[in-house]
């Protein structure tokens, strides 16, 4: 029996289990969980992450929120009244395990002989000659000036370390509330990565509840004035719908997490799950303004037997392109491309099985009229005007083209890739402009935690420490370096005066240095070097502080850093949030490479078995190279940078814009063994198989269309990016692959395909 009367027999059951089984799926999204977290993005056995673990179990987890306050002086009385009231209120809270600010850091002096350890802010200056007192003492201390405090004393810096079970949402509610409860005339900004979690999460979910919603209603006016038929609107939709149930349903029940890029999932299935579905009603409007006095199940099974083959390789070829993602080193993608690819063959199978079963039950509708010789609408007239301008003038197609490919082609050279993870936030955001002045201010926001190992109070170890962290003074990015050394240093500083031997140096004795230790302890708190060195004096840390906003900036200021460690032994280990960044950089670039690869040379293989051409093959990936060219040295010329989103570009972008290709040679070849000219088969396949395709790519760039209302800068990006690049493959498609059809008139499109019907 023939596949599609068995539909049209079955037609009950192939409309009731597509409906159970969307059902049955949503009943996982119940224990869906988000995770805005970047740093599990990538795989747990990288080194950089070990390298962390191995730090943080050492010295405990440091992932602190910074508040900076800024005004004209920060050392006013009010402002430090401020600051001493959230000071206060921070340190009695149960979520926040330490608090760094000018009345938790320390200012060591001398007194009578003695070593003194105070608050760098003991007390509040009442008059400008204390204040201006206050001021010389911060100057002079390494462990504030710069680092808590700014030179130009604008900007004063807290940190604040949560305890491990406080989440991020509890943390930075209680940090906002409390500021909220505290006013003051100073311009706060809260950033640091618990913040950027909370609100990329907080705006993912808001994401997801606005923007799919709005597609789904854009997906409805544009199938709506494209096809003017109520079944036309509702069967696509109702199968994108399904499509997204499954595919959302399917992470959590594979124990997935909803990322970040996790929005874009219903986003791509808005614009892919109905594809099939367009084709099919495209083909049923031809048939029925051909054959009126066809009945709809002759029509319906027409049309799926005509486009059954094509359909089934357009899909696969659109999975197999997605599938590309499982090649990306970072997890959430490859995630994303087992559930999208799940979604479209479900959007596949529905597509060909309950939109026919459905349709075969109802009436037929009145003939468009966008099938006549002379169509009046935008879409019609577009395509005779493409039919005209290929056939008459294929080589100004093909040199126009050319000359906009290497125009584009130049800027790729100006790419560049991402490390800062706050640029997925909108350029007025407060986090943005915490990350500003403390890039301004307090001189950046990439650090490096260099681990020293053996006797650290020995004379030869903290000397080294010294010196290798006067060499990485000497990297132009870096702007401070703090250590046992510096500590040392400082009370060096304050136990003698200018003119001594051992002022403002490391001493040369065992004793001496151990002597500083207890000196310090006895007036002060041990725990200040709770983030500096361990209980026992084994283990010591040097943190380096730079700034570095592009990724070859980072990349040379890490390797110099790993240059001047080599050369110590005692340098035993590097490793800081900063490197996780830079290996989620990496992970961009091999992910958009490998990715890349594996979708095109994929795709130009299926292509190649479809037609059994490798001319077919090569020829068909055109559109993709020509739109990927374009698309990434658009983001050049205009600095649009390569991120976790964007890096996802080019496997998407193949496996969406090869359909076009498959569509129009499979109706080319029909044509052509039917006896039409070169001409003719062109202009017709433009006006029929053409018009599926332009509704096809339009609704799909409609689709993404609705990421430019995310509130994340990224996903704007991704969808600007996606649609400019659809569309390159739309024009390449309908215009470029079929003037090089009518120069080159390639035999491959003469031989009866295996799958080809009458």
């Amino acid at each position: 029996m023939k596949h599609d009367l068995f539909i049209v027999r079955h037609r009950k059951w192939f409309i009731f289990f597509p409906l159970v089984i969307t059902v049955l799926m949503l009943i996982p999204l119940v224990k869906a969980r988000v995770n805005t977290n970047l740093m599990d993005y990538l795989p747990d056995d990288i080194a950089s992450k070990i390298n962390l673990d191995k730090l943080e179990q050492q010295f405990g987890k440091y992932d602190p929120v910074m508040v900076i306050f800024e005004c004209e002086d920060v050392l006013q009385p009010i402002t430090l009244e401020r600051i001493r009231m959230l000071d206060k209120v921070f340190n009695r809270s149960d979520k926040i395990e330490k608090v760094l600010s000018v009345y938790e850091l320390k200012y060591i002096r001398n007194v009578e002989g003695s070593m003194l350890v105070d608050p760098v802010v003991k007390r509040i200056p009442e008059s400008a000659e204390s204040c201006e007192s206050l001021r010389l003492e911060i100057k002079d201390n390494p462990l504030v000036y710069n680092l808590l405090v700014s030179k130009d004393f604008t900007c004063t810096l807290m940190l604040l370390n949560p305890v491990e079970t406080c989440s991020d949402k509890e943390l930075v509610e209680l940090i906002r509330q409390t500021l909220k409860d505290t006013p003051g005339e100073e311009r706060v900004y809260v950033g640091g990565l618990p913040t950027l979690r909370y609100d990329i999460q907080r705006i993912a979910i808001r994401d997801i509840l606005i923007l799919m919603p709005l597609g789904l209603f854009i997906m409805l006016l544009t199938l709506y004035f494209s096809f003017r038929e109520r079944k036309g609107v509702l069967l696509p939709f109702s199968i994108v719908c399904m499509s997204i149930v499954v595919a959302m349903g399917l992470m959590p029940l594979l124990g997935f997490d909803f990322s970040l890029i996790a929005v874009l999932v219903p986003v791509m299935m808005i614009a892919i799950a109905n594809n099939y579905g367009v084709h099919l009603m495209t083909r049923y409007q031809e048939l029925n303004v051909i054959h009126p006095r066809w009945g709809m199940k002759r029509i319906v099974n027409e049309s799926v037997k005509k486009l059954f083959m094509p359909i089934i390789l357009t899909a696969l070829t659109t999975i197999v392109g997605v599938l590309g993602l499982l090649s990306h080193v970072m997890i959430p993608p490859r995630q994303m491309g087992i559930v999208t690819s799940a979604g479209i063959f479900f959007a596949l199978l529905t597509s060909l099985t309950f939109m026919p079963a459905v349709m075969s039950g109802v009436k037929k509708g009145k003939a468009s009229k966008h099938f006549n010789e002379t169509p009046n609408d935008l879409i019609g007239k577009f395509l005779s005007w493409a039919g005209r301008v290929v056939t008459g003038n294929p080589r100004t197609v093909i040199a126009v083209f050319t000359l906009f490919v290497v125009l584009s082609g130049i800027g790729m050279t100006r790419l560049k890739v991402t490390i800062n993870q706050d640029e997925m936030m909108p350029v007025n955001n407060p986090l943005r402009q915490s990350v500003a002045l403390l890039n301004q201010q307090f001189g950046g926001t990439k650090s490096l935690s260099v681990l020293f190992e053996g006797d650290i109070k020995s004379p030869e170890v903290l000397q080294a420490m010294d010196r290798f962290g006067s060499d990485v003074k000497k990297i132009p990015e870096v702007s401070n370096v703090t250590s046992l050394a510096t500590v040392i240093r400082t009370m060096s500083k304050a136990m003698n005066k200018p003119e001594d031997a051992f002022y403002n140096k490391i001493p040369d004795d065992r004793d001496a240095i151990a002597q500083y230790i207890e000196l310090y302890t006895m007036s002060g708190d041990p725990s200040d070097f709770e983030q500096m060195v361990d209980f026992d004096y084994t283990r010591s840390v040097v943190t380096v502080q730079f700034r570095a906003n592009i990724y070859k900036s980072y990349k040379k200021t890490e390797s110099a850093i790993q240059q001047l460690a080599s050369d110590i032994p005692y340098c035993t280990l590097i490793a800081g949030q900063s490197q996780i960044e830079k290996e989620l950089a990496d992970a961009v670039i091999t992910g958009q490479i490998s990715s890349l690869l594996f979708a095109l040379i994929a795709i130009i293989l299926l292509l190649w078995l479809i037609f059994r051409s490798l001319r077919a093959g090569l020829m068909g990936s055109i559109p993709l190279v020509v739109s990927l060219v374009c698309t990434f040295g658009l983001m050049g010329w205009f600095g649009l940078q390569l991120d976790i989103a964007t890096s996802l570009l080019s496997s998407i972008a193949i496996g969406l814009g090869v359909d076009y290709t498959i569509h129009l040679f499979w109706r080319m070849n029909h044509e052509l063994l039917h006896g039409k000219s070169w001409n003719d088969a062109i202009t017709y396949t433009l006006r029929t198989t053409g018009r599926g395709i332009a509704i096809n790519a339009f609704s799909v760039m409609v689709g993404f269309a609705v990421l430019l209302f995310s509130g994340l800068t990224i996903l704007k990006a991704f969808g600007f990016l996606i649609i400019f690049s659809l569309l390159l493959c739309l024009l390449c498609a309908l215009i470029l692959i079929p003037a090089l059809l009518k120069l080159g008139q390639p035999t491959f499109l003469f031989i009866p395909s295996k799958y080809q019907t009458d």
